[in-house]
C-alpha cells in the first residue's frame, strides 16, 4: 500500500502542475471567474481519477504528458461536479475538502459559472494537439467523456440521486444510480488509458470491467464513510444522506453487509485485470485501498 500512496502522490503533484498551467492563461479578461476556479481545482483532493488515466495509459506505454493533460480533462469534470453538487439547491453543503465550498467563499451565481467554465475548459483540453496528436484519438476522448459526464453518465445519475429524497430505491436503482453519477467517470478514467494506448477490444473491456467494480466499491466505501466517518477524515459534511432520508448500501445492506460487498466488489475489480501483467499492479492495489481509505 505504500507504494500506491506516493504513485498517487506523485500523480497528483503532476496534475497539480499541469492543472495550475491550464488555469493560469496569460491576458484572462475576467479575473474572478479564474480565482474562483483556482480555489476549487487546485491544492486538494486525491486526484484518483487522474490516476486511473496515467495507471491504465502506462499499461499501453502511452507518453506521460498526454495521460496527465487526459487526466486533468477528467478532473476539471470532476470539480464542476462537486462545486454544483455542494449548491443550495442541490446537497447545500458548506465544507468541500476542508475548506468552505464556492459558493460559500465567493457566492452562487460565481459557483455555477465556475462549474459550467470548468466543465467546458475540459472540452477544450481534451480537443488540443497537445493532448494526442492524432485528431481521431481526441475526438473519442472527447466523446466519451461526454457521454460519461452528461444525462447518460454522471448527470443522470445525479438527477435519480435527487429523485431518491422523494422515493424508495431498491439496491437494484441504487447501484444504477452510483455507477452513473460515481462509476461513469472512474470508467472513463480507465477507458481514456485504452483509447490513448489505442488498445485491443479485449483489453479495453477489461479495463471498462474493472472500472465498473471499482467505481461501485468506491461509492460504497463512501457511504460506509457517510456513517461512520468524520468531517476531520473526510474534509465534508458527515451524516447527510441519513438525515436526507436517502437509501444507501448501508442503510439496505447494513454497515457489515456494506462492507462485506465492498470488500467483495473491489476482489471482482482486480481478477478483472488478469490479462495483464505486473504493470497493472498499482490498479489492483487501488481496489484494495478504495474500500479502507478513510477520506
Amino acid at each position: 500500500m505504500t507504494d500506491l500512496k506516493q504513485a498517487l502522490s506523485n500523480t497528483a503533484e503532476k496534475i497539480e502542475a499541469v492543472l495550475d498551467d491550464i488555469l493560469s492563461p496569460k491576458g484572462a479578461p475576467e479575473h474572478r471567474i479564474y480565482s474562483a476556479m483556482r480555489y476549487t481545482t487546485l491544492g486538494g483532493g486525491k486526484r484518483l481519477r487522474p490516476f486511473l488515466v496515467a495507471q491504465s495509459a502506462s499499461l499501453f506505454d502511452v507518453a506521460e504528458m498526454n495521460a496527465l493533460r487526459t487526466g486533468a480533462a477528467l478532473e476539471l469534470i470532476h470539480c464542476y461536479s462537486l462545486v454544483h453538487d455542494d449548491l443550495p439547491a442541490m446537497d447545500d453543503d458548506d465544507l468541500r475538502r476542508g475548506k468552505p465550498t464556492v459558493h460559500m467563499a465567493y457566492d452562487e451565481a460565481t459557483a455555477i459559472l465556475v462549474g459550467d467554465a470548468l466543465l467546458t475548459l475540459a472540452f477544450e483540453v481534451a480537443a488540443q494537439p497537445e493532448t494526442h496528436d492524432d485528431a481521431e484519438i481526441r475526438i473519442e476522448l472527447v466523446d466519451m467523456l461526454a457521454r460519461a459526464s452528461g444525462a447518460r453518465g454522471m448527470v443522470g445519475g445525479q438527477m435519480i440521486d435527487l429523485e431518491a429524497e422523494k422515493k424508495d430505491l431498491d439496491l437494484e436503482e441504487i447501484t444504477l444510480l452510483q455507477q452513473l453519477k460515481t462509476g461513469a467517470l472512474i470508467g472513463y478514467g480507465c477507458e481514456a488509458g485504452a483509447i490513448l494506448g489505442n488498445a485491443s477490444a479485449e483489453q479495453r473491456q477489461a479495463l471498462i470491467s474493472y472500472a465498473s467494480d471499482l467505481g461501485l466499491a468506491f461509492q460504497i466505501a463512501d457511504d460506509l464513510l457517510d456513517v461512520e466517518g468524520s468531517v476531520e477524515e473526510t474534509g465534508k459534511a458527515v451524516g447527510k444522506d441519513e438525515d436526507a432520508g436517502k437509501e444507501t448500501f448501508v442503510s439496505l445492506l447494513g454497515i457489515n453487509g456494506a462492507r462485506d460487498e465492498a470488500k467483495r466488489i473491489a476482489d471482482r475489480a482486480v481478477s478483472q485485470l488478469s490479462i495483464f501483467d505486473a504493470k497493472a499492479d498499482l490498479l489492483r492495489a487501488t481496489a484494495e485501498f478504495v474500500v479502507v481509505r478513510r477520506n
